[in-house]
């Protein structure tokens, strides 16, 4: 089976093609893209008329629904490696996938959070990738920034490495609470701070909280986050990927604004596209079925 991460434009264009090839597809992701949040769309191939992006993302789902597609709308917050290829978490446990291969495509994260101090500790105690770093914060007294299902699969990981762990929501009211050995502060932060490295949060009316280091997990994954976690070479803001959609890990793929400098759909259609028939001969070559 091949998974495919993110169901805008990229994604719906690789199932497309994979669909073709007879091999089980399931295209898992939340309308949270940049596609259903446009307001209006002019420069596209095809719709003599502007169309709105909610539109559009709503074409694309039922077109790979006629297909055969199974569509999972479910947040992505963990892949891992596994005996058949990769494991992908969702907040729902019913909902995990081992799959032979998987394309990211997710998107570019759009923004990050504006918070005093984050940008001056990176690398001294700010980190943006658990399964990469918990091993170095072993049982530390460690603060998780964010609100939702993605900063809880980020504790979580710190929790089995024996961390003290507690959540920031940053004034937000938390989207998912669970963990009785994961503490929580909603309180507004108003500075990071420290000397050579994370010593404390100082939230809005002078409350303190010490802290030996922070992992940021705002919002939803995106590709970068979890091709970091992965091991897939990434530069700058981008995935780094050949003319094949292939990264430098076998197995995975990646398509759309996540890889190209530009972020228009034609482009994450084209890529989608390259990156579905990469993974289709992948996965053929994975059950011997390409001519030697």
């Amino acid at each position: 089976m091949i998974a495919i991460v993110g169901c805008g434009p990229a994604g719906i264009s690789a199932a497309l093609y994979t669909l073709r090839a007879n091999i089980e597809i399931t295209i898992i992701g939340t309308r949270q893209t940049a596609l259903a949040l446009a307001e209006k769309i002019e420069n596209y191939y095809g719709f003599a008329q502007p169309i709105s992006g909610k539109e559009l993302f709503d074409i694309g789902i039922k077109q790979a629904k006629r297909f055969g597609c199974r569509v999972v709308a479910e947040e992505v917050v963990a892949i891992s490696s596994c005996d058949k290829g990769f494991k992908i978490l969702t907040p729902n446990p019913s909902e995990e996938f081992e799959v032979s291969a998987v394309i990211l495509a997710t998107g570019k994260q759009r923004g990050k959070v504006d918070i005093k101090g984050l940008l001056e500790f990176e690398g001294r105690g700010i980190s943006y990738c658990a399964i990469c770093d918990a091993f170095f914060f072993r049982g530390k007294k460690i603060a998780v920034i964010g609100d939702g299902a993605y900063a809880i699969a980020e504790a979580n990981e710190l929790l089995n490495v024996g961390c003290d762990v507690t959540i920031l929501t940053n004034g937000s009211e938390p989207e998912v609470v669970s963990g009785s050995s994961i503490k929580l502060i909603t309180k507004k932060i108003e500075i990071i701070t420290g000397r050579e490295r994370v010593e404390r949060v100082i939230f809005e009316g002078g409350e303190e909280f010490e802290t030996e280091g922070i992992f940021v997990a705002t919002g939803v994954a995106s590709s970068m986050d979890l091709a970091r976690k992965l091991g897939v070479l990434t530069e700058g803001d981008r995935i780094v990927v050949n003319e094949n959609g292939e990264t430098n890990l076998p197995g995975v793929f990646a398509a759309g604004d996540c890889v190209n400098k530009l972020c228009q759909i034609s482009l994450a259609v084209a890529s989608g596209t390259v990156a579905g028939l990469s993974a289709v001969k992948y996965v053929r070559a994975l059950r011997g079925e390409l001519e030697k």
